[in-house]
């Protein structure tokens, strides 16, 4: 067995403005909100936390940084894009009129957005 093997994993986002990022993951992404100090906000992500932290000068990466699986990838797109989500469209990928990309084969699909920091999320089935 590893260390790490049983640990919780912590996803770190970085934010210039972290209320409005906090505010994006709570209210925008649904996830539940546990607590915040002078540092951090801290969220649940399924077994996981979510710590959202200020980083004045932070410049987002131009690849995904967090991905979700979920059951359903049109009807989460729906959902979320009622919420406001803006979903992202790549040229050199093909995408239906939702913005989901189906891979060869036909079973793995994928949709992309990006958070208020402009860090690019995805949505998988896989």
């Amino acid at each position: 067995m590893g260390p790490l093997e049983n640990a919780e994993p912590a996803i770190v986002i970085c934010a210039k403005d972290r209320d409005r990022a906090t505010a994006f993951y709570r209210d925008a992404l649904g996830l539940p909100f546990l607590r915040e100090d002078q540092f951090t906000t801290l969220l649940k992500l399924g077994e996981a936390t979510v710590r959202i932290g200020s980083v004045p000068d932070y410049i987002p990466h131009a690849h995904t940084i967090l991905g979700f699986k979920v059951a359903d990838v049109p009807a989460t797109v729906r959902a979320l894009r009622e919420k406001g989500v803006e979903f992202q469209r790549y040229a050199h990928v093909p995408q239906d009129e939702l913005g989901v990309c189906t891979l060869p084969g036909g079973n793995l699909r994928v949709a992309w957005f990006k958070d208020s920091e402009g860090n690019v999320l995805s949505l998988t089935n896989s």
